[in-house]
């Protein structure tokens, strides 16, 4: 296997969480178990297998590997992609890619379906992923991957199979869909972003930015450009019901101890051992 691109890889009960975020370098997320990926700021050789993604937004360390990654898979004959993004990124990416195509001369197809928030794609039975407006500089998306399943509504399960049947046969609806959120994705955001979609703080994992660590540099200005802060998590600490909390997007000004040691100081117990330095 080529290795053209940084990974870090966690398994997390039976989910496997690939990827790699740098603020203004490079945002890319697999979950092989799902079959989805989120942002496509670069393009890991291994990740090409994986035909469907949730673009966050328009900004270049999310976003320009896409024409890579289309044009990958047409080269080893697979399937076009199916790419969701903000609609109104929509237009701007198919000129890119048209970009490309007069430069390559050949075909770059994918499919590119914009989404707003509220939004739902069913992926498959089990599997359904709903779109939240995050608070960032330009149209932002925060997903969440729901595993959903049908099951017997409280008031038919005491009765027996044959009742049960009969009921279904009549026309009655005897089971209702139960939602868990399994994971969310936030991409860049200030904290309101996070706040107004509370199924991020009860999914199992919640991969959210915490681009800035150091108390010299303010909050306010940090959230006026859609980021957040380690102070952000402090102040939430409560909040988060989460399996597993991965802080990543890190700014490049700082190096990984310093990072590790900020965070640790004001977070002694990293959520109860909870939160992961994505570094």
């Amino acid at each position: 296997m080529i290795d053209n691109a940084p990974v870090k890889t966690v398994q997390h009960g039976n989910l496997t969480i690939e990827g790699y975020s740098r603020a203004a370098v490079q945002s890319y997320w697999r979950f092989p178990e799902l079959s989805l990926g989120f942002d496509l700021g670069g393009q890991p050789w291994g990740f090409m297998g994986t035909e469907t993604w949730f673009v966050t937004h328009g900004h270049l360390d999310h976003v320009a590997a896409l024409p890579v990654y289309v044009a990958r898979r047409r080269m080893m004959k697979m399937a076009p992609p199916v790419i969701y993004a903000p609609v109104e990124t929509i237009e701007p990416i198919q000129q890119v890619i048209k970009s490309f195509i007069r430069l390559d001369r050949g075909r770059m197809p994918c499919d590119l379906r914009g989404l707003q928030p509220g939004d739902e794609v069913g992926l498959s039975r089990e599997l359904v992923v709903t779109a939240s407006a995050m608070k960032h500089t330009v149209p932002s998306l925060g997903y969440v991957v729901w595993d959903r399943r049908h099951k017997l509504k409280a008031e038919y399960r005491e009765l027996a199979g044959e009742q049960i049947r009969d009921l279904r046969l009549a026309g009655t609806e005897v089971t209702e869909e139960v939602r868990v959120p399994l994971v969310a994705y936030a991409g860049d955001t200030a904290p309101a972003g996070l706040d107004a979609c509370p199924a991020m703080y009860d999914a199992k994992i919640l991969i959210a930015e915490m681009t800035f660590v150091a108390p010299e540099h303010r909050k306010e200005k940090i959230h006026k450009f859609g980021h957040m802060h380690l102070d952000d998590f402090v102040e939430r600490r409560g909040r988060f019901r989460n399996e597993l909390v991965i802080a990543a997007h890190l700014s490049t000004r700082y190096g990984g101890p310093v990072v590790e040691r900020m965070v640790r100081k004001a977070l002694p117990d990293m959520l109860g051992g909870r939160l992961m330095l994505w570094l």
